[in-house]
């Protein structure tokens, strides 16, 4: 009976070598930086540094284009006042006086002698 037993305790410490051995490798695939999970892991990392950097970029650019928006409000606000207090003003004026549209022209003057400007000559008259 122990020779049994220690036969089989051998044959459990084999399997639990090669099951440690078979782990390892495996273990040794998923951390490889080229192709396994480490790999995988390296490239996220580098793609979250990249974010980083670039939101940080979008937020100075953000930041920056909301300062001249409201530099840009503020002018606008400004001119919309000026604007304002011009048509107010303008409310002040009397109303401008209709222009005739068609002047008359002068009347051609008068010829100074005493014959009439037309004058119709009749055929021969009859007697």
């Amino acid at each position: 009976m122990d020779l049994i037993a220690d036969i089989l305790l051998a044959a459990g410490a084999i399997g639990a070598g090669i099951y440690c051995f078979i782990l390892g490798r495996r273990l040794n695939r998923f951390n490889d930086l080229e192709k396994g999970v480490g790999g995988a892991v390296a490239v996220l990392s580098a793609q979250v540094d990249d974010l980083t950097k670039t939101l940080s970029s979008a937020q100075a650019t953000a930041a920056s284009s909301a300062a001249t928006l409201t530099e840009l409000t503020e002018r606008a606000e400004a001119m919309s006042q000026r604007l304002e207090l011009q048509m107010a003003s303008l409310h002040d004026i009397p109303p401008a006086q209709p222009k005739p549209t068609a002047q008359p022209s002068p009347a051609p003057a008068q010829p100074t002698s005493g014959e009439p400007m037309f004058v119709r000559h009749r055929a021969a008259e009859v007697q």
